[in-house]
């Protein structure tokens, strides 16, 4: 199971996210196209952040362990707010699409 935690402060501002696991949707040794969906969301909020926003941030991944993280080392820009969000409605959706036996979606006040 993949395990996203998303972590923000009291007032609702973004902080960063950590994700876990792969998701084992797929049956082993067949492509996991939840895992793939995943990692496209998180991956490409990462480079949008940075590339297109111009955000600074810290982050770090291990693909064999299925492990993401990324802080922010500031409070972000109204574009980059909307980057998270978006990225967050993509996977709770996809964790109501899929099940949460495979992708769980949670909250952490920093």
């Amino acid at each position: 199971m993949t395990t996203i935690l998303i972590r923000k402060t009291s007032k609702g501002e973004y902080r960063g996210f950590l994700c876990r696991g792969h998701a084992e949707y797929a049956r082993k040794g067949q492509p996991d196209i939840l895992c793939a969906a995943i990692s496209v969301l998180v991956t490409n909020t990462i480079n949008s952040l940075e590339a297109l926003a111009g955000e600074k941030m810290k982050y770090s991944a291990d693909e064999a362990d299925g492990y993401i993280r990324c802080d922010f080392e500031g409070s972000l820009q109204e574009r980059s707010v909307f980057l998270l969000d978006s990225m967050v409605f993509g996977l709770e959706d996809l964790s109501r699409s899929y099940g949460k036996e495979y992708l769980q979606v949670h909250f952490e006040e920093v």
